[in-house]
């Protein structure tokens, strides 16, 4: 992972001066966010290539428009929310469904695939790997719309009325996707919250929030 440029700027400070001409400032506030825009990216496209796609589009974009940025919302609030439309565009446009091998370079944290080292373990090992992929590829099945609620609000553990700012939508739409989403991962995913020898009995709780399931330690170095 590449160490962000030590500066002592504040977000708000760096965007202004970069509108202003500086031309090193961008790329601090970029590097200063870098990873976390690139979980962003990943949960939502679902694959590196795309992801990467997605996040250039964003930070194209957000670089053209800094001097729109009017202030109202925190930078990196409006930096996530950039990032997030241009890979919905992306979405819409492809029509994107599916959802590729992630990259090497990630690592699991949350409790629905939360999975420790197993050296020792090749069966466990490949069972935790069996659990990921179920869980990543029931998030590709999502309309656009709601994989990006649930990745902002569940995976990535933003407050409801930031999305909301992010997502350009009230906060009711949020809960309302989150709900949906996350209802239908609890039909596709209902086994993997049951312990082994164990039933299932009836629906599980479809309001509960999807745990993260990889983040990603940065975006692919050109």
């Amino acid at each position: 992972m590449t160490t962000p440029p030590t500066d002592d700027r504040s977000d708000l400070d760096l965007l202004r001066a970069h509108v202003d001409g500086d031309a090193d400032a961008f790329g601090v506030l970029f590097a200063r966010h870098r990873d976390r825009l690139w979980a962003v990216a990943l949960r939502t496209m679902g694959n590196p290539e795309d992801a990467a796609d997605g996040l250039q589009d964003g930070m194209i974009a957000a670089f053209r428009r800094a001097g729109s940025f009017r202030g109202d919302a925190a930078v990196t609030t409006w930096l996530h929310r950039v990032v997030v439309n241009a890979c919905l565009d992306r979405l819409r446009a492809a029509k994107i469904r599916r959802f590729d091998a992630l990259p090497d370079d990630v690592e699991d944290r949350g409790t629905v695939v939360a999975t420790a080292v197993h050296d020792d373990e090749p069966d466990a090992a490949a069972e935790d790997a069996e659990r990921r992929r179920r869980v990543l590829a029931a998030l590709a099945t999502l309309p656009a719309e709601q994989r990006a609620a649930l990745v902002l609000v569940d995976m990535e553990g933003y407050p409801v009325a930031e999305v909301a700012e992010m997502l350009g939508c009230a906060e009711g739409t949020v809960k309302s996707r989150c709900s949906r989403g996350r209802t239908k991962l609890a039909a596709l995913l209902a086994d993997l919250h049951q312990p082994d020898g164990d039933p299932p009995h009836g629906n599980p709780p479809p309001d509960g929030p999807v745990q993260p399931t990889v983040r990603p330690r940065g975006p692919p170095v050109s």
